[in-house]
């Protein structure tokens, strides 16, 4: 039998991205790329030169001559190039991580074509089943119940932060990830892996590109611009791939109810280095810098609501203004080194640093009036009874100094076979954290004046006034180890872990085991079943410490989770296209909870674990080519979520102690349901329609200060249409000659994008005014109305 040898490469897309299944022949026999683009194919020994022909349904078939050096000295990287004739490449290839459990992949592409004004990575998220968001101006959502703080999100192995202060989904500016330097995109919305970190609810895990030659992103909107560059050295030793962003909400404040001199501007630079330092050792660093800042002038609001029996309209005048800043810088230094093919070892340090200050001093004088609604009326439409008239004055100066340096270790084994994995990381971890907080709320109406005279004291309706610093250490520690055996006529994959978590604030030892199962039978090869579950916890960072007078209550204990998750996923063909149908049933038990009030996007915690709780749901995806040759997909989920606080009791207007019992929590969005739809005209593929639908049903909340137990009323619906227009200009693969102007782009396309299709005006909270009978009415604030967005996109 004659000896041979390896050739070992990958396949690429233009951006540097792995393509699967594209099969490779050559004169010494075939193979096909797996599901990263990597392969390998043997040839005789002594064999100076061998061809290969590399084919792929939606790639331009090619050949590339390859010598003996190319693949003895290096492996191998061929790029291939979409075809000019082809459907553009925009599609989810989405599927259930072949590791064991329910993490997603996501095609990073799908965030290029995403509508609406926050589309990013966070947008195509908030499309998963279990994901649910009623918010268009903020990135942050909500995974089965949960709330933002219990989402994990990682960026090549970094855990990532948001600002602390941040109130309104107005003031958050932009996200941390880049999408256009991203290559690839994991979630778990529940029952993830030891590997990953102590939150209550999912995980995002996101891996930066690292260029295999020149690449340029540019895009610009009405709502900002953004540049991102890469290459790698002609030595192959070194990648960098740097980015600058700017967003201004301007268009989308600009049809908010208050009139107002806006003034957002959010910035941010990020870069990622990449050093080979001999072979088997790399060196990268990851940063980024950002400063959102948000200034608003206000001037009046006018706000129509109720029902046709009842018109009302508040108007109010203002004077003052809102500074909110939030200026954050992150750096991470990994150092790697590929010990075996088998094993990789990483050490990295990183810190990250956050400076916010919230200024405001903004007075308003309102009045409150019932609208004539008599058709006949010669003054239909205006105000006819005044049921109020007040002031307020809200003011706050409150700034927060954080710091998170760190140091871990992270390790991995798979074996030969691939088909057992081993996973292990430690992590030594220091917080400072200075907060300082002054604010105050002034109310003054026809019937009541606040403040109040106290003896010599005089009262506000609200008002903080502390300075606090909290220094604290944490380590943690875990193991996971996956592996596969074929039984029971099918392959069972399995998965087992734990993490040690300690934090020295109140000692407080935790010890988590995780573990999953997936089955796939031989007899029904278009199904899988998986099931997974464990303990998860969250030890306190900041937030939960504070209640809400500014107090911080150290003896304060991890909140827990215990999660059982049970799925299958179906593949099925339907008039010849392909489809996936995902469905998955879970169960989780809370306890040690801290219970919290849900403003916009700024939580409150009560500092105390003084309630237990549940959440409990399914979650439905069909996925596939509801037309030809791109996907779209539906995600329907039903849930509740339910908290009982154990020193809630009350005694009614009988004498008799009522207990309330388990009430729904703050995130307990019943049903949502989102859709994101892709279609193109069949003479003329380069131009397409992307469309996304979000149905979500109304949140619980209640009037301010009032207890727990009676914020159960619910807000409408979140109901919600963005549409998105394209036209390719120049596809990928084209073939304009050298000396053509734009013979050095890749690809650049236009978009027209119509936010809010169908002028719904969805309700974030309410504003609570005094009528002058002494009862209040609550004035729904509005998010955006119909707006267009107009999109260039370029790249090299």
């Amino acid at each position: 039998m004659a000896q041979v040898e390896a050739i070992s490469g990958k396949v690429v897309s233009s951006s540097g991205e792995g393509i699967s299944n594209v099969s490779i022949q050559s004169n010494y026999g075939g193979t096909v790329t797996n599901a990263r683009g990597d392969f390998q194919l043997d040839v005789p020994i002594g064999v100076e030169r061998v061809v290969l022909v590399l084919s792929h349904v939606a790639y331009v078939r090619d050949s590339v001559v390859l010598k003996r050096s190319d693949w003895v000295e290096n492996n191998v990287r061929i790029t291939l190039f979409i075809g000019q004739n082809m459907i553009p490449e925009v599609n989810l290839s989405e599927k259930v991580d072949r590791e064991i459990g329910n993490t997603i992949s996501v095609d990073p592409k799908t965030v290029e074509v995403l509508p609406g004004p926050l589309s990013g990575v966070e947008g195509v998220i908030k499309t998963m089943p279990g994901v649910s968001s009623n918010n268009e101006f903020s990135s942050q959502y909500n995974v089965r119940g949960g709330n933002f703080d219990e989402n994990l999100v990682y960026v090549n192995d970094i855990e990532v932060y948001r600002p602390f202060l941040v109130r309104s989904g107005q003031q958050e500016g932009l996200s941390f990830v880049n999408p256009d330097m991203v290559a690839d995109i994991r979630f778990s919305s529940g029952g993830f892996g030891a590997r990953y970190g102590d939150k209550l609810s999912s995980v995002l895990d996101i891996q930066y590109k690292s260029p295999t030659e020149f690449m340029a992103v540019f895009n610009a909107s009405l709502l900002g611009t953004g540049i991102t560059v890469g290459d790698r050295s002609k030595d192959k030793k070194f990648t960098y791939l740097g980015s600058f962003r700017y967003r201004t909400n301007q268009l989308l404040l600009g049809s908010l109810d208050t009139d107002a001199d806006f003034r957002p501007q959010y910035t941010d630079v990020q870069t990622f280095l990449d050093y080979e330092l001999a072979d088997r050792w790399h060196i990268n660093f990851l940063g980024s810098y950002s400063r959102n800042k948000f200034q608003i002038i206000p001037e009046t609001r006018t706000t129509d609501f109720g029902t046709i029996q009842e018109q009302l309209r508040l108007t109010v005048f203002f004077e003052g203004q809102e500074v909110n800043s939030y200026e954050t810088g992150f750096g991470a230094l990994t150092l790697r080194h590929d010990l075996s093919d088998q094993t990789i070892l990483k050490f990295i340090v990183s810190g990250f640093q956050t400076q916010e200050q919230e200024y405001f001093d903004v007075r308003g004088q309102y009045r409150l009036g019932e609208l004539e609604n008599n058709l006949g009326s010669d003054n239909f439409g205006e105000v006819k009874v005044e049921r109020g008239v007040g002031e307020f004055i809200n003011y706050a100066r409150n700034r927060l100094f954080a710091q998170v340096v760190n140091v871990q270790h992270k390790g991995a084994f798979t074996s030969t076979d691939q088909k057992q994995k081993v996973y292990w990381g430690a992590k030594f971890q220091v917080e400072d954290i200075n907060d300082r907080l002054k604010e105050w709320i002034y109310l003054d109406s026809v019937g009541y004046s606040i403040p109040q005279a106290s003896g010599d004291l005089v009262e506000m309706d609200e008002s903080i006034d502390a300075t606090n610093q909290l220094i604290s250490q944490r380590a943690t520690a875990y193991g996971q180890y996956d592996g596969e055996t074929d039984i029971w006529g099918g392959t069972l994959r399995y998965s087992g872990g734990a993490r040690l978590t300690y934090w020295n604030v109140n000692d407080e030892l935790l010890f988590s085991p995780r573990g999953a199962l997936s089955f796939e039978s031989d007899s029904l090869p278009n199904m899988s079943f998986r099931l997974s579950g464990g303990v998860y916890y969250q030890p306190p960072f900041y937030r939960e410490f504070r209640d809400f007078t500014g107090q911080l209550n150290t003896d304060i204990r991890s909140q827990r989770s215990i999660h059982l998750v049970g799925g299958m996923d179906y593949t099925f063909d339907w008039k010849d296209r392909p489809f996936k149908f995902t469905g998955e049933v879970y169960y989780k038990w809370l306890d040690n909870i801290i219970p919290y009030q849900l403003e916009n996007v700024r939580l409150r915690y009560y500092a105390r674990n003084n309630a237990e709780g549940y959440a409990t749901g399914i979650d439905m995806r069909l996925n596939g080519e509801f037309v030809k040759g791109i996907e779209s997909w539906a995600s329907l989920s039903v849930m509740t979520i339910r908290e009982d606080i154990t020193d809630d009791s009350f005694v009614d207007d009988n004498g008799n102690t009522v207990e309330p019992g388990f009430i729904p929590k703050p995130t307990d969005q019943r049903v949502n349901f989102s859709v994101f739809f892709q279609d193109y005209l069949p003479s003329d593929p380069s131009f397409r329609v992307n469309l996304t639908l979000f149905f979500g049903t109304g949140l619980p909340f209640g009037a301010p200060g009032s207890e727990r137990y009676e914020q159960i009323r619910r807000l409408p619906p979140y109901r919600r249409v963005d549409i998105g227009f394209t036209k390719t200009l120049l596809a990928e693969g084209h073939n304009l000659s050298k000396d053509h102007f734009f013979s050095d782009f890749e690809t650049i396309w236009i978009g027209l994008e119509v936010f809010n299709l169908l002028g719904i005006r969805n309700t974030i909270n309410y504003l609570w005014v005094k009528e002058i009978s002494g009862g209040s009415v609550a004035v729904p604030n509005y998010l955006t109305n119909r707006l267009i967005n107009l999109k260039l996109v370029a790249k090299l």
